[in-house]
C-alpha cells in the first residue's frame, strides 16, 4: 500500500470535491481522510488516502488531469505495514499483484535522484574502482566483491534507460554526465594509485599474468553481453518493485563495469596496452547491454499496461527536495 497525500488549495473551489471523486470512484484507495484547513501554503484542505501500488498509477492520473500537480500538490509515500481488512480487499479489488505494478512518478523520482553528478557518487565509483583495481592485481576475488558492493553506476544506468523510454533529454543528459564524469576522475585516480603503487615495489611482478580467478574482469567473451543483459534486467526488475535487495542486485551489475574499468587503469599505467583495450571494451559492452535491458523492461512494463487498457500517461519528473 502507499500513502497519498493531496493538497487542495482554497483558491481553486471545487477540486477537493474533484479529488474525493476520484478517490471513490477508484476500489483501490481506503482510509480516505479530509482534513478541512489543514494546509498552510498554500492555504487549503488536505485529502489523504491510502492506495494498493497497483492502483496508484492510475490514480495519479487522474489527480494530474485535475491539474493537482500544478495547483497545489502531491506527495506518495511507501506503506511497509497497514492492518486493515479494508485495505485486504482494495488490494484484491485491483488486478495484478503489488509487486510488479510500476509507480512512474517513484521511479522517476529514484532514477532522476541518482542520476545526479555528485561528490558521494564520485567518491563511492573511485573507491570501488580502486579496490577493483587492487582485487584484479592481487588476484583477490574477494577484493572485486568489495569493489562490486561498493559501485554506484547503476543509478545513472537505470535513468539513461527511463529517459529513453520516456525521451527525456535532460534526464539523459544528467544521468551521461554523471557516469562520464565519474568514471573520468574514478579511473586516473586509480592509475595514479597504480603509479604510485608501482614506484614504491608494491605491484606484484605477476599482476598481470597471475589473473586466474578474475580473468572475466577484462575478457570480452560470448557471455559477456548474456551477463550484461541479465544484470540489466534484475537491476530494473528491483527498482520497479522497490524491494530492498539493492546490494545483492549492486553486486551483479557492478560486477562486470567497476572492475572492468580499475583494471583497465592498472593496465593503462603498466603499458598493457592489449589488457587495457579490452577491459574498457568489456565496459562498454556491459554498460550498454545494461542500459538496454533496463529499456526493455520498461518497453514491456508499458506494452502490459496498454494491453490491460490503461491509457499510457508519463508524468513530469517531480522535483526533489
Amino acid at each position: 500500500m502507499n500513502r497519498l497525500r493531496v493538497l487542495c488549495p482554497d483558491t481553486e473551489p471545487g477540486l477537493v470535491d474533484r479529488v474525493l471523486g476520484v478517490l471513490d470512484a477508484e476500489p483501490g484507495a481506503v482510509h480516505v481522510v479530509r482534513l478541512r484547513g489543514a494546509a498552510v501554503d498554500p492555504p487549503g484542505d488536505v485529502v489523504e488516502a491510502d492506495v494498493a501500488r497497483e492502483a496508484v498509477d492510475d490514480v495519479l492520473d487522474a489527480l494530474r488531469d485535475l491539474g493537482c500537480a500544478e495547483r497545489g500538490g502531491i506527495v506518495l509515500e511507501t506503506l511497509d505495514t497497514v492492518v486493515s481488512d479494508a485495505a485486504d480487499r482494495a488490494e484484491a479489488a485491483v488486478p495484478g499483484e503489488g509487486v510488479d505494478a510500476v509507480v512512474w512518478a517513484e521511479l522517476l523520482g529514484r532514477t532522476g535522484q541518482s542520476a545526479r553528478l555528485s561528490v558521494t557518487f564520485v567518491v563511492m565509483l573511485t573507491i570501488a574502482c580502486l579496490l577493483g583495481a587492487i582485487g584484479v592485481v592481487t588476484n583477490s576475488p574477494v577484493t572485486v566483491v568489495g569493489a562490486m558492493v561498493l559501485g554506484p553506476e547503476f543509478g545513472p544506468l537505470a535513468a539513461l534507460a527511463v529517459a529513453a523510454v520516456r525521451r527525456d533529454g535532460p534526464l539523459a543528459r544528467s544521468a551521461a554526465i554523471a557516469l562520464a564524469a565519474g568514471f573520468a576522475i574514478a579511473v586516473p585516480v586509480t592509475a595514479l594509485a597504480a603509479a604510485g603503487a608501482e614506484a614504491v615495489d608494491l605491484v606484484p611482478e605477476d599482476a598481470l599474468t597471475n589473473l586466474s580467478g578474475v580473468e572475466f574482469v577484462y575478457q570480452v567473451g560470448p557471455f559477456s553481453l548474456v551477463v550484461a543483459l541479465l544484470a540489466g534486467v534484475a537491476g530494473m526488475v528491483a527498482l520497479i518493485a522497490g524491494e530492498g535487495s539493492g546490494v545483492l542486485v549492486g553486486v551483479f551489475i557492478s560486477v562486470t563495469t567497476v572492475p572492468a574499468a580499475g583494471f583497465a587503469a592498472v593496465a593503462v599505467t603498466l603499458a598493457d596496452w592489449p589488457r587495457a583495450a579490452s577491459s574498457l571494451l568489456q565496459l562498454v559492452v556491459n554498460v550498454a547491454g545494461i542500459v538496454v535491458a533496463g529499456v526493455i523492461v520498461l518497453v514491456v512494463v508499458r506494452a502490459s499496461r496498454r494491453r490491460r487498457g490503461v491509457p499510457e500517461s508519463l508524468p513530469t519528473r517531480p522535483r526533489s527536495g
